[in-house]
C-alpha cells in the first residue's frame, strides 16, 4: 500500500472542466491531453509499485524544492540502503534514440526524458544529503505503455522499456530491505516537504462569462442530461446520479475555476442550469455546506471536513 497515495492534481482537474466548458486552443488541447495520458501512465505503474512484496515506502508523485527550484518525482520507493525514483512515461509509437532528442519515424523531436532524470536525481541526491540521509539514489525512466517501441537504445542507459517490466519489478522485489524508524522518518520529512502546486501550473485564461453553463454527466461529461424525480439521467450513456451528489460535484467544479467567487443558490442555479428548482439547490447546499450570512446576502462555504 502507498504510503502517499496518488490523486489527480489541480491543474489536470482545471484542465479538465475547462475542456469540457470552453473551446481550448490546438496548443492548450494538446497540454491537457499530456496531462491526461502522463496520469494514466503513473496510475498504471502504481499498479506495478502496489504488488510489490519487499518491504518499502512507496512514496507518489511528490513535488519538492531544493535552491529554491522545485523537482517533481512521479515515483519512489524507499528501501532499506537505497531510494529509487521513476519518471514515467506513457508514450505511444514507434521512436528513435538520439542523445539529445527522441525523434519519431516521422522526425519529430521530443526531449530526451534521461535529462529530466538527470535534474530530479541530482535534486533530491543533495535533499536527502541536506536531510543527512545516507540512501544511495538509482533513478530510472519507465516507459508504461505496451504500444511503445524504442530504436537505437544504449544497453547502459536507465530506460525500461515495456518488455523489461516485469523482470526489473521481480528484481526490486529481491532488494534486502529491513525499514527502521529513521526511514519511517524520512518518508514523514519528505511528505511534510511536498508542495501543494507547482509554479510551472499554465492555465489557458478564462472568464466566468466564457464558460459554458449545465450541469454534466459524471461519467461521460455530456451536457445532454435531465432532471427525472431525485436523479440526474444522462442520455448519452445512461448514467444516473442523485440530484443532491450532481449539484454538490458542480459546486466542486465552480469553486474550482472562480476560487474567489462567493458560493450561492442563484449562482449556482445558473451554474446548474438544469435543476430548476432554487430550492432543491438552497437545501441542497445548507445540508452540505456551512451557511453565512442571512437573506438576500446569503452565501455558503465548504465545511472544514470536506
Amino acid at each position: 500500500m502507498a504510503y502517499r497515495d496518488r490523486s489527480e492534481s489541480v491543474l489536470l482537474k482545471t484542465l479538465r472542466i475547462l475542456n469540457k466548458r470552453m473551446k481550448l486552443s490546438v496548443d492548450d488541447q494538446r497540454y491537457y491531453q499530456n496531462q491526461e495520458k502522463g496520469y494514466e501512465g503513473e496510475v498504471r505503474f502504481d499498479v506495478f509499485t502496489e504488488k510489490l512484496k519487499r518491504s518499502c515506502y512507496i512514496l507518489n508523485d511528490l513535488l519538492l524544492e531544493r535552491n529554491k527550484s522545485s523537482f517533481q518525482l512521479d515515483s519512489s520507493l524507499i528501501f532499506q540502503d537505497t531510494y529509487s525514483l521513476f519518471e514515467v512515461k506513457n508514450f505511444e509509437g514507434e521512436y528513435v534514440y538520439e542523445a539529445e532528442y527522441f525523434k519519431t519515424l516521422s522526425g519529430r523531436d521530443i526531449q530526451n526524458p534521461l535529462d529530466q532524470l538527470k535534474r530530479s536525481k541530482l535534486m533530491l541526491s543533495q535533499l536527502l544529503q541536506s536531510l543527512g540521509c545516507k540512501l544511495t539514489v538509482e533513478a530510472y525512466v519507465i516507459f508504461i505503455n505496451p504500444q511503445f517501441t524504442l530504436y537505437q537504445t544504449p544497453p547502459d542507459l536507465p530506460f525500461i522499456l515495456p518488455t523489461q517490466l516485469d523482470s526489473f519489478m521481480s528484481k526490486l522485489d529481491q532488494k534486502p530491505s529491513l525499514l527502521n524508524q529513521s526511514h519511517k522518518n524520512l518518508a514523514d520529512k519528505l511528505l511534510s516537504l511536498h508542495q501543494t502546486e507547482s509554479p510551472y501550473t499554465q492555465l489557458p485564461s478564462y472568464e466566468y462569462d466564457q464558460i459554458k453553463k449545465g450541469l454534466t454527466c459524471s461519467k461521460c461529461y455530456s451536457f445532454s442530461v435531465s432532471v427525472q424525480g431525485k436523479r440526474v439521467v444522462c442520455h448519452n450513456c445512461g448514467c444516473e446520479e442523485m440530484v443532491s451528489s450532481a449539484i454538490l460535484r458542480m459546486v466542486g467544479e465552480f469553486k474550482l475555476l472562480f476560487p474567489d467567487r462567493k458560493i450561492t443558490s442563484n449562482v449556482i442555479h445558473e451554474w446548474c442550469g438544469v435543476v430548476n428548482s432554487k430550492k432543491t439547490i438552497s437545501r441542497t447546499l445548507g445540508k452540505h455546506l456551512m451557511i453565512n450570512g442571512v437573506h438576500q446576502w446569503t452565501y455558503y462555504e465548504w465545511k472544514v471536513d470536506k
